[in-house]
């Protein structure tokens, strides 16, 4: 099984000072023994923008990427596709955030999503497990 981790879940493993850091921290190296680890294009654009804010250090965040994700996951017309319905069914779910479910639910292997978001956990109807850090 692989997991996709969403940008909650990579800020909060790279920012000590995240309140999702424990949490996040001890998740991913748990997965990591035992499962790929995947992104979506989406994350990794949402936190290279956060280190070229200067919200981190952007080699950091480039390792981070490089040494501990499998894959990074493009966005095509099927997912950006199934997005526009899970965001039109529940309307507090950002955009980004049902991009990444989305790709999440149409890449094959794929058993669980690892998320901060707590609208995203609402979502229904994925054959993926979605996981809150706490």
């Amino acid at each position: 099984m692989a997991v996709v981790l969403d940008s909650d879940a990579v800020v909060g493993f790279l920012d000590r000072d995240d309140a999702l850091h424990d949490a996040a921290d001890k998740a991913i190296r748990d997965l990591l023994a035992k499962e790929r680890l995947l992104v979506s294009v989406v994350t990794y654009a949402e936190v290279l923008t956060g280190a070229k804010l200067g919200h981190h250090d952007e080699r950091q965040v480039k390792g981070f990427f490089s040494d501990l994700i499998s894959e990074v996951l493009p966005v095509d017309m099927d997912v950006a596709d199934m997005a526009a319905s899970l965001r039109s069914r529940r309307k507090s779910l950002r955009m980004p955030d049902a991009m990444i479910l989305a790709t999440a639910e149409l890449q094959p292997g794929v058993g669980l999503v690892l998320t901060g978001d707590r609208e995203a956990v609402k979502v229904r109807d994925l054959t993926c497990k979605l996981q809150l850090l706490r």
